[in-house]
């Protein structure tokens, strides 16, 4: 009697062990959907010719909470929160930072454009700072509004100099209350952003500090152009000094 009661203790433990592995904390949990954010961009524009100079995408700094593979969302008291078991395939600073490369390829205006790990000279930096990237909620279990919010600073790669800089909130709503739908939307929002800053930067001159760009936009050999750079110097050190 007691050793069949043994063996019944037996089967149970082992069939609670099969069925409800996870819930035990005896297995991995089921892997989440994972989320692409790939925003599409409009192309080529018929205004605007092509820039001559070269720029370096430099990596996204992020808010607080943004630096993850997780998908953000804030609830209605405005605390910080992710859909549970959905992901990015990558870091979301990777991502925008792809996303970047991506739609100044699209414009059509720049050939000389790379992230920074793979830039070897450049004539300028774009600073990036995601501010927010996330779904809001109002009201619990509601459907959320989204929000891309994004600044940028062009600067001279040599000297770092700030050229400008420019601030942009691309907002939306999902479609439905789903991670799914959230990312969709954040997407949309995020080649708005894109777009705007890549108009935008594509309206900066050619750096003059840099003597290889400018012969290529002037038709001046660089030569030329250092000597044009430092006339004026000479000729001011040869002025007679006052009586």
């Amino acid at each position: 009697m007691i050793a069949r009661r043994l063996f019944l203790i037996g089967v149970s433990s082992l069939s609670l062990t099969a069925c409800g592995g996870n819930l035990l904390g005896l297995g991995p949990p089921e892997a989440g959907p994972i989320y692409m954010v790939t925003p599409k961009f409009p192309g080529p524009s018929a205004g605007g010719g092509k820039v001559k100079w070269a720029l370096a995408i430099l990596r996204p700094e992020v808010a607080p909470g943004l630096d993850t593979d997780r998908i953000a969302l804030t609830q209605p008291d405005g605390r910080m929160d992710y859909y549970a078991n959905a992901t990015y395939p990558d870091r979301l600073q990777n991502i925008v930072q792809q996303a970047f490369l991506d739609g100044f390829e699209s414009s059509g205006r720049i050939d000389a454009v790379a992230r920074e790990q793979d830039a070897l000279d450049v004539d300028y930096n774009l600073a990036i700072e995601l501010k927010d990237f996330a779904a809001h909620y109002s009201q619990p279990e509601g459907i959320p509004g989204v929000a891309a919010s994004i600044t940028v600073k062009l600067t001279t790669a040599h000297g770092r100099d700030i050229v400008g800089s420019f601030s942009t909130i691309q907002t939306g709503t999902a479609s439905v209350n789903s991670a799914g739908a959230a990312v969709a939307a954040l997407q949309l929002a995020l080649g708005a952003a894109i777009t705007q800053i890549v108009t935008w930067t594509l309206t900066a001159p050619v750096p003059v500090t840099h003597p290889t760009t400018a012969a290529a936009s002037s038709g001046k050999p660089a030569e030329e152009l250092l000597h044009d750079a430092t006339r004026g110097t000479s000729r001011a050190s040869e002025k007679p000094a006052p009586q």
